[in-house]
C-alpha cells in the first residue's frame, strides 16, 4: 500500500504544483484559453486555488517523507477532494458539464489517496 500511495501521490503533487503555479504566478489573460473559468472568479480567489493546490502537493509529499504529521498528508488529500468538488460546481454552474472529465479523475485520485493514506500512516 505504501508504494501505491507514492506513486499516486507523487503524480498528484506535481500536476498540483504545476497547476497551481500557474494560477499563482500568470495573469488571468494567460489563463483564460486553458481555464475558462477565471474571467468570472475574482484574481484574488484564482490566486487562493492555486496557493491552496499547491500546499496540498507539499502536504501529500512531505509529511510521509519527514514522518512528522503525517495525518496531514490525509489532510491534503481531503482539502484537494474539495477543490475539485468546487471545481465541478462551478464547470456545472458555467454549463460546461464536458469539461469535468479532468475534475472528476483528479477527484478519484485525490479520494484514493487519502484511502490509502488511511492504510498505512
Amino acid at each position: 500500500m505504501e508504494i501505491s500511495y507514492t506513486i499516486v501521490a507523487v503524480l498528484l503533487a506535481l500536476f498540483y504544483l504545476y497547476a497551481g503555479g500557474k494560477k499563482v504566478v500568470q495573469s488571468q489573460e494567460r489563463l483564460q484559453p486553458m481555464m475558462g473559468w477565471v474571467d468570472t472568479v475574482p484574481m484574488p480567489l484564482v490566486r487562493l486555488i492555486g496557493v491552496l493546490e499547491a500546499l496540498g502537493a507539499a502536504g501529500l509529499i512531505l509529511p510521509p517523507l519527514t514522518g512528522i504529521a503525517s495525518w496531514l498528508a490525509i489532510a491534503a488529500a481531503v482539502g484537494l477532494v474539495l477543490i475539485q468538488v468546487g471545481g465541478i460546481a462551478v464547470h456545472l454552474t458555467r454549463g460546461e458539464a464536458r469539461l469535468i472529465g479532468l475534475n472528476v479523475v483528479l477527484l478519484a485520485a485525490a479520494a484514493a489517496t487519502a484511502w490509502l493514506g488511511t492504510t498505512w500512516l
